[in-house]
């Protein structure tokens, strides 16, 4: 088993308008599962596998964030990058904004609207190289998803899916949940983004961003089966309920193993 990333790397600058009235007055991260907020959750489970530092990127109502999380969670030290055209970017150029960190060793990348258990990250170390969470797309499942090869590698990302474009083929959803190595992230994604924005391509989304360097043969990363974990992304009113239903048996920590979560987001 590979060795943890000492970084983090959590994207979570966007306005969360889906969820409103309830992001009118908190931005989406701070939203609370069982009285714990979606960002809290992320950086306990990362402090409990090691990592030493994480980057969050900020921007929506990004003074409730820093004033929530403070400058370290335990022994983890919490750094921010401000992203003020949030928006009118995309979550890639939040990433881009980070690449300070990217440029810095191997890293996990999250996205800071999922909740899940700390049992997924671990999953992530199951592998070497560039991994991917990811679990099998079921007819309640939207948004991105991808296509595995025969030996579990991702051939290809597919946006805006739902159960319509369920085929022979097998679909799995992506959990917004990955851990890069410092080679794919220093010859291949911070160049990739380098060249994306100097194009003006603000608007384009993370997912959008690997499916072309998997396109063109640059970036080989693995899918790590989670259908047995919890994990949940909020996105809507809707999605907030059925993950407390999810998290129900274990409200306190929001870990352990227990029956698996299906994600029902709109994103890309």
């Amino acid at each position: 088993m590979p060795d943890a990333p000492s970084k983090a790397i959590i994207l979570a600058a966007g306005l969360g308008s889906r969820l409103r009235p309830l992001t009118e007055t908190r931005p989406k991260p701070l939203i609370e599962v069982h009285g714990r907020p979606i960002l809290h959750n992320a950086l306990g489970n990362l402090a409990a596998l090691g990592v030493s530092e994480t980057t969050i990127v900020v921007g929506y109502r990004k003074d409730d964030i820093t004033a929530s999380c403070g400058d370290a969670y335990g022994s983890m030290k919490i750094t921010y990058v401000d992203s003020s055209e949030f928006e009118r970017t995309g979550s890639a150029y939040s990433l881009w904004l980070a690449r300070d960190t990217l440029m810095n060793g191997d890293i996990f990348l999250l996205e800071g609207d999922v909740i899940f258990e700390s049992s997924a990250l671990s999953r992530l170390l199951d592998h070497e190289g560039d991994v991917a969470a990811i679990d099998i797309f079921d007819e309640m499942m939207t948004g991105s998803a991808v296509i595995l090869s025969e030996d579990g590698y991702v051939r290809e990302f597919r946006l805006n899916q739902s159960s319509a474009d369920l085929s022979t083929e097998p679909l799995y959803k992506t959990i917004n949940l990955f851990r890069f190595g410092k080679y794919t992230l220093k010859e291949h994604l911070v160049p990739r983004l380098d060249a994306l924005f100097a194009a003006g391509g603000s608007k384009a989304y993370v997912e959008q961003v690997l499916a072309c360097l998997i396109a063109d043969g640059e970036l080989r990363i693995k899918g790590a089966l989670c259908d047995d974990l919890r994990w949940f992304e909020i996105d809507s009113t809707a999605d907030l309920r059925v993950a407390e239903r999810i998290f129900r048996s274990q409200r306190s920590g929001l870990s352990g193993t227990s029956n698996r979560g299906a994600a029902t987001s709109n994103k890309v």
